[in-house]
């Protein structure tokens, strides 16, 4: 498998995935008429993967022939969407049953992917430098779609072209060959045990994982917050978008560089490192020196997120045995999607303090990530 043949498979439904979050709750205002059910269909196209995660892990563990998994699961987030597309014609529990079998099969390709990309392309962290920009194309690309589209087309066919999106992801990964992980005979809980076992009784792999979450708290929260910042400042949200996309620009500059050169660097330094200049440059943005000084800042924030991805990636796929590698990334995965929802709750609770305090909160998660990242064992 080619780093192209990668990208193919593991873009396309991230992307769908990343631009419904978007497109789905500006379908259900134009079609039923409710913010409040298009927050309710999002939540439940994203909840249930923390909860299949584990079981996802196993099956890919101990599939022959994963890149099918991987590629079904593309096939049904498609129909998913593609229903979802006629919202206020197709009975409204159909929606919510079809985007909740999406969300629990969506650690296939969010997490389950990624812990292939390192058994078919022989530079390990050129791999995951791949498998980073994957996701940060994605993040930006699904989002981006949608906005365009709805510019002339209703909600419906964007949802359209997410669904065709997933498919074609789906295409690919059936085309790709994913080696087998040669998983234990054990039963189904005894290996979802093992997992979690692994995962947070390996002091490495647990500081990883925790500090890995935590960014997501802070990352969840990060639109939020900015929208706060933006209506303190100048009285409209105008701004906190800018500052989100200023956030996301910055990100795949980031990832394009990872891809290009690599970090060679120690990938547990490259973390903390990476978390800490992150939340530093966050806080740096709370400083009222005019809107170029804040997007600059929240721009410099959001670069070194792909080197901290991809390092990430590699310690989890350095640290976990061969058997249990993709329920590692796939709890992985799970966790940081709950997280970066739990993120974006709270942000919103705390809506009415200074804008500048939330932001700045933002930035002190990453750095208490990076000093999490302090726990892990030198010699490692």
């Amino acid at each position: 498998m080619t780093a192209f043949g990668y990208l193919a498979a593991s873009i396309p439904p991230r992307m769908a995935l990343a631009g419904s979050a978007v497109a789905i709750p500006i379908l259900a205002v134009q079609e039923l008429d409710s913010i409040g059910l298009g927050g309710a269909l999002v939540a439940v196209s994203l909840g249930p993967s923390i909860i299949a995660a584990p079981l996802v892990g196993v099956a890919l563990d101990r599939a022959r022939h994963p890149g099918l998994l991987v590629a079904a699961a593309g096939l049904l987030t498609a129909a998913a969407f593609l229903l979802t597309a006629f919202l206020g014609d197709v009975p409204l529990p159909a929606a919510f049953v079809a985007l909740a079998v999406a969300g629990a099969v969506s650690p296939f390709f969010m997490g389950g992917l990624s812990s292939f990309v390192s058994d078919m392309i022989p530079d390990q962290k050129r791999a995951f430098a791949y498998d980073a920009l994957s996701y940060n194309v994605s993040a930006v690309a699904g989002p981006a779609l949608v906005a365009a589209i709805i510019t002339v087309l209703p909600a419906p066919a964007a949802m359209a072209v997410l669904a065709a999106a997933a498919l074609s992801g789906s295409i690919s990964a059936a085309a790709i060959s994913l080696p087998a992980h040669g998983g234990t005979g054990v039963s189904l809980w005894g290996s979802v045990a093992a997992g979690f076992r692994h995962i947070f009784g390996h002091r490495p792999l647990a500081v990883v994982t925790l500090s890995s979450t935590l960014t997501q708290l802070g990352q969840g929260g990060l639109a939020v917050a900015a929208i706060a910042l933006s209506m303190e400042r100048v009285g409209s949200p105008g701004q906190g978008a800018l500052l989100v996309t200023a956030f996301a620009v910055g990100s795949l500059l980031g990832a394009f560089a990872e891809t290009a050169r690599p970090t060679r660097a120690r990938p547990h330094v490259v973390m903390g490192v990476g978390f800490l200049a992150t939340g530093v440059f966050t806080i740096l943005a709370v400083l009222d020196l005019g809107l170029v000084w804040t997007v600059i800042a929240i721009g410099l924030s959001g670069a070194f997120t792909a080197s901290t991805a991809a390092a990430m990636l590699f310690l989890r796929s350095a640290l976990s045995p061969a058997e249990l590698r993709s329920q590692v990334f796939t709890v992985g995965a799970g966790l940081r999607v709950s997280a970066s929802a739990a993120g974006a709750a709270l942000a919103a609770s705390a809506i009415s303090l200074s804008g500048g305090l939330s932001v700045a909160a933002v930035g002190a998660l990453w750095i208490a990530s990076a000093a999490l990242m302090a726990a892990y064992p030198g010699g490692e």
